[in-house]
């Protein structure tokens, strides 16, 4: 009998500006991995597709969701609610398949902590470090998406995620797109030869 994989629930944080994002829609476009899409309450910024980008709810909806038990996190963040379904992830990890999550240090928190074994024997967490809080300010500055006041909360949060860089079992320090992209791949190919995550099938 051959052995097969399971899946890998690659969780990666860092703050806004750190080019988390980048670096999951590259991963998802460059191997087989599933970019989730996580619901947020905050408003939907031009260019973004409902469904590709978030899932955009209303606090009411949102609530009602929580209420329902229908996601695997959910924090509060910049004064917003974000949050997984389990219904992204869930299903795809008992598939075999690979999914890559962009959290924040809030949501990576609850995920360690899941009782689920399922869920603590797939994890795998990765913080994308930006190089200096200047370089933050500068690449958040020339995003041009919030007002001054929402950058300055945004820096100061940054300030206060950049502490947890240490729990996470890998740590990236942001260079160019290119070089983010490479560091995390070379990081899922070794997750994905694993021997703990080899198993004979069941019979």
């Amino acid at each position: 009998m051959s052995l097969h994989r399971t899946g890998i629930l690659c969780v990666v944080s860092g703050p806004s500006g750190s080019g988390k994002t980048t670096v999951c829609r590259g991963a998802a476009e460059a191997t087989p991995l599933y970019y989730t899409v996580s619901c947020t309450t905050r408003a939907q910024r031009p260019g973004e597709v409902h469904g590709r980008d978030y899932f955009f709810l209303t606090e009411e909806e949102f609530k009602k969701r929580i209420t329902a038990g229908d996601f695997l996190e959910h924090a509060q963040v910049h004064g917003r609610r974000y949050g997984t379904l389990k219904s992204e992830v869930l299903p795809r990890l008992a598939a075999g398949e690979d999914v890559v999550m962009d959290l924040d240090p809030q949501g990576a928190a609850q995920l360690r902590a899941c009782e689920d074994l399922a869920i603590r024997h797939s994890l795998v967490d990765v913080f994308i470090l930006p190089a200096s809080i200047d370089e933050l300010r500068a690449r958040l500055t020339n995003r041009r998406s919030e007002s001054e006041a929402e950058l300055q909360l945004r820096l100061l949060n940054a300030i206060d995620e950049m502490q947890h860089w240490t729990i996470y079992a890998y740590t990236v320090i942001s260079r160019s797109k290119q070089e983010d992209l490479a560091d995390f791949l070379a990081i899922l190919t070794a997750e994905r030869h694993r021997s703990s995550r080899l198993r004979f099938p069941a019979s």
